[in-house]
């Protein structure tokens, strides 16, 4: 049987204007975008790891001088609200017109909502996207002005020029979910030093997470023309930061793990994912966010490489061209091969890419408490990213027994 994504004639692009400096001494170039964006009062985010075991916030504060007038270094893991409300009345204290978030994933989202409280007089509540009994997620327009973003990474994340974010507070079950365009960041740098700044343990997670991405997005049965190129560049980007992410003398593949996750979102961004998200996607998605927010200690990358072979199993036969073109993708499948085959090579190869490199490939292996499941399941049925039409209330049996199926 003949397998090929479709070409789509409808389909919506969306180019939002961001400059990119990667390589040697790139952080040099940040007074210029300072003053490109009439701004003169940065104020940097960032993690205490970053900005304790580092060099590296102090080499931005010599080079942005007295345009540098502060500092939040406690920024957290899945970003809370505490640190995310701090940061703002800290940068609204000194009046900042510009925010630098210096780090991954958690950095960028949170850097994001700082900019959204820093601007929005409303309560937070109202803020964040609403879930009405049995229908669709709501995002509510956040109308004023923000501040603008520059976004330095020390690690890859497909955070770095999106516009959604996700903080975690201990007296909700769920996740707060803010949304707006107008905290895409101005700016990106992927300089080396500051690359050369992460522990291999968040360099393996987020190397890991590209992988995982990438590959889920090979299986979208339509394209628009504008985003095929982006979508396979992505993958083989990613799988080479796979393969060489451990050379801690070389910051090559991780430029190519930050140039990947930024491919994965001009893919969306060009319209590539109009058709929607797959089974396998969404559900590892929902629950790997919600596994590595309950459990501290795992990582996105780990929690999504321990679901997938299971899900993929149980879950790929209800897309099964999707399945397919990622089983393509990933070398194993061909054009005279049946259909029904590609979930478990899709699934088996993917087995074998995280365990070569000592990534779990069963829930169990993460250290989490077994009796903490269904906890997860539940705590997937309030994701906008993976499910904002709530098809997965009516699947919630499904669901539950599918994560015993992962552990």
């Amino acid at each position: 049987m003949s397998i090929a994504a479709q070409y789509q004639n409808d389909f919506r692009a969306v180019v939002y204007p961001v400059r990119l400096y990667s390589g040697k001494d790139a952080l040099e170039n940040l007074p210029a975008e300072l003053k490109r964006n009439r701004a003169k009062r940065a104020f940097i985010v960032c993690g205490r790891t970053v900005s304790r075991k580092t060099d590296l916030i102090a080499h931005m504060r010599r080079i942005l001088g007295d345009n540098c007038v502060g500092v939040y270094d406690e920024m957290d893991k899945d970003t809370s609200i505490s640190a995310v409300t701090a940061a703002a009345q800290a940068a609204n204290a000194v009046k900042a017109d510009m925010l630098i978030g210096v780090g991954s994933g958690s950095v960028t989202q949170g850097t994001r909502v700082v900019a959204i409280l820093m601007a929005e007089k409303r309560p937070v509540d109202e803020l964040i996207t609403q879930y009405p009994e049995n229908s669709p997620a709501i995002s509510p327009k956040l109308l004023e002005p923000k501040v603008p973003i520059i976004n330095v990474l020390t690690s890859a994340t497909s955070a770095q020029n999106r516009a959604g974010s996700a903080v975690k507070d201990p007296n909700r079950k769920y996740r707060m979910e803010f949304f707006d365009p107008k905290t895409r960041p101005v700016a990106v740098f992927w300089d080396n030093e500051a690359l050369m700044t992460a522990p291999m343990s968040l360099v393996k997670t987020t190397t890991i997470s590209a992988v995982w991405r990438t590959a889920m997005n090979l299986g979208a049965t339509r394209i628009a023309p504008l985003s095929e190129g982006d979508r396979l560049q992505a993958f083989r980007l990613a799988r080479y930061a796979l393969e060489h992410y451990n050379d801690s003398s070389d910051v090559t593949p991780r430029v190519a793990a930050c140039a990947a996750a930024f491919l994965q979102n001009r893919d969306a961004d060009d319209g590539g994912m109009a058709a929607g998200k797959h089974w396998v996607e969404r559900v590892v998605y929902a629950f790997g966010t919600a596994l590595f927010q309950m459990h501290v200690h795992v990582g996105q990358g780990e929690a999504s490489a321990a679901l997938s072979p299971t899900i993929i199993r149980k879950l790929g036969a209800r897309n099964p061209q999707s399945m397919a073109l990622i089983a393509q993708g990933l070398g194993v499948w061909k054009e005279g091969d049946a259909i029904d085959s590609a979930p478990e090579k899709a699934a088996a190869e993917l087995e074998r890419l995280f365990k070569s490199i000592g990534a779990p490939t069963r829930v169990s292996e993460l250290g989490i408490p077994r009796d903490t499941l269904p906890q997860i399941v539940d705590n997937s049925l309030k994701n906008f990213n993976a499910d904002p039409k709530r098809e997965f209330i009516k699947e919630r049996d499904m669901l539950q027994a599918l994560i015993q199926e992962c552990w």
